[in-house]
């Protein structure tokens, strides 16, 4: 399994259509445990770019903060699960959580009207 989750220097970034860099994790979800991370440049923005970037890069779950119900429809899309809502925590940590079941999605704080109104994905 695959995981991405959006960074900034070394954390969550807080809302995932601004984040530059991905960390892509591969776990084994059977063993609970990361087995391997490495952290690459997100494309250039576009609409729906995103989810079809991950997508081909074998993602099967995203862990984000904040993230708008366009980008959250365009996951669905591509059969790739998302998490939102996730804390500000290091990637290590986020994914340890998911793995061990303690990471539920909660609404994302994210409304496109407040501190992270933004671009869409």
């Amino acid at each position: 399994m695959r995981i991405a989750i959006p960074v900034s220097e070394g954390q969550l970034a807080p809302h995932f259509g601004h984040s530059r860099r991905f960390a892509l994790l591969e776990v084994d979800a059977a063993g609970k445990r990361i087995t391997s991370s490495t952290e690459v440049d997100a494309p250039e923005h576009m609409p729906g770019r995103l989810p079809a970037w991950l997508k081909a890069r074998g993602v099967d779950v995203v862990i984000a903060g904040g993230m708008g119900a366009r980008a959250q429809s365009h996951f669905a899309a591509a059969s790739i699960e998302v998490i939102t809502g996730a804390p500000a925590a290091s990637v290590t940590a986020l994914a340890e959580q998911f793995l061990a079941g303690t990471l539920a999605s909660r609404p994302s704080a994210c409304t496109h009207s407040g501190p992270c109104h933004g671009r869409l994905d």
